[in-house]
């Protein structure tokens, strides 16, 4: 996988539009200023686009599957229509099912309780907690943080080798750090999941975002990923993939729209016949705003044209990157090098700073919207670190455990929404607070560093 590098003409290479662009904020010297969302990694702004579609369907919102009435048929046929355009968007193969989600988080849990007994997982430290923790009720293993994507490939390899080659096993890996922005070597890892009788499922939550997505040309068994983080902010997800193992579960909730057929028994039990198709794990009635959302971004995303929106995301990579590179305190946390493709997601920490307060000086003194803490990627931030988990901080991190006060970085991360002028700023001001310091003093307030008053 890799990031074109072609340079952006910015006469044509603009934003897309989203919704908070204009946005004023108030700052704790006096005044407002636009607000710079940089934290797309936790959750991307909606695209104009996707708003305007989720608004035109909302008087037409209906039940879906199982209602008579004109709004009934017409939301059932967004739903369903909507698994088409992400199958399209994914670029899944004719046999994939599509079951729709709650978030990233969601469809690895319930791939993690659609695993055939006796299955091994693999999955690197590295993993987002989403992708790290699932697999605990099944035969896990853990595979140590890779520093070369090369070492990624050939430490599962290693690991591939010693399992029991007769029973089913899963690899999960990400398609780009949440931390580092670093892509990783999906087709090949892939590659060697299948040489060695495994399947992988892909963790696409901060690839789908950035990078065209294709599960026929990566050979991935699944893939997973939030409409959150896609410019779909309703309360969706996606779970695509090989349906066997699907088929063959528990549907992952019991209840109405998983079941084909009920019946009681003459001894007062119940039987069930559940669906064989992706309805199986959809149990309830489904969020259609969600999943319309997600397909309107899908479409949205696919117009506007990968070439045009990776080369303009790679020219604010860089302009962060250079920047950052000219403040000799500021260390950018990588796990495969300087060179290495990567997304718009950068994180780093500041010499003489505790994450927390920087953070907080940037929003209360700046406008600008960063994420500090361990980012739930809590064992690859300590190993990016290498720091001393019990030195204390000025104001703690918000997701550190006691006695971990300082372990915490701070993320800086864009998009298709983003304009130049927010990352400028951005670097602007990193550079005053490293040279002048904060403007104002902070203070702890319920784990977070908050403007003193």
């Amino acid at each position: 996988m890799s990031v074109s590098t072609a340079a952006c003409d910015q006469s044509v290479c603009t934003p897309l539009p989203v919704l908070g662009r204009d946005v004023t904020v108030p700052l704790v010297t006096g005044g407002e200023v636009t607000y710079a969302a940089l934290d797309y990694a936790a959750s991307a702004p909606a695209l104009q686009r996707v708003w305007d579609d989720v608004a035109a369907y909302a008087p037409y919102y209906g039940s879906v599957h199982r209602g008579a009435g004109y709004l009934s048929q017409l939301s059932t046929d967004l739903f369903e229509n909507a698994r088409g355009t992400v199958a399209e968007f994914l670029g899944c193969r004719p046999a994939d099912q599509v079951v729709f989600t709650r978030s990233t988080t969601d469809s690895l849990n319930l791939l993690a309780r659609a695993l055939p007994a006796g299955c091994q997982v693999f999955v690197f430290e590295t993993e987002h907690h989403a992708s790290l923790l699932p697999w605990q009720d099944a035969d896990v293993t853990y595979l140590d943080a890779p520093r070369t994507p090369r070492q990624a490939v050939e430490t599962l390899e290693r690991a591939l080798a010693d399992r029991d080659p007769h029973g089913p096993a899963l690899v999960c890996v990400t398609g780009a750090s949440n931390v580092t922005g670093e892509l990783w070597p999906v087709r090949e890892l892939a590659a060697a999941a299948h040489a060695h009788g495994a399947r992988i499922v892909l963790d696409a939550a901060q690839l789908v975002p950035h990078h065209p997505v294709d599960v026929s040309d990566l050979d991935v068994d699944w893939i997973a990923f939030s409409g959150h983080k896609l410019y779909a902010p309703f309360g969706s997800g996606v779970l695509a993939g090989r349906a066997d193992w699907l088929r063959a579960a528990e549907p992952y909730l019991a209840g109405g729209g998983a079941s084909r057929k009920v019946s009681r028994r003459q001894d007062g039990g119940v039987d069930v016949e559940w669906h064989d198709s992706a309805a199986r794990h959809e149990a309830g009635s489904p969020n259609v705003i969600g999943v319309h959302s997600i397909a309107s971004a899908c479409r949205a995303l696919t117009e506007a044209g990968w070439d045009t929106l990776v080369a303009r995301e790679q020219h604010l990579v860089r302009a962060v990157r250079e920047g950052l590179a000219e403040v000799p305190e500021v260390r950018i946390l990588s796990l495969f090098g300087d060179d290495a493709p990567r997304v718009g997601v950068i994180s780093f920490v500041v010499e003489g700073w505790n994450s927390s307060h920087f953070a907080a000086a940037l929003s209360a003194e700046y406008g600008i919207g960063v994420r500090d803490g361990l980012f739930c990627a809590h064992p690859l931030v300590r190993t990016l670190l290498g720091t001393d988990p019990q030195t204390q901080g000025e104001c703690g991190a918000p997701e550190a455990a006691p006695g971990e006060k300082s372990l915490n970085a701070i993320r800086v991360s864009f998009g298709a929404g983003t304009p130049d002028e927010h990352v400028e700023r951005f670097v602007k001001a990193v550079k005053e607070l490293v040279r002048d310091g904060a403007k104002w003093r902070y203070r702890t307030e319920e784990g977070r560093c908050v403007p003193a008053v």
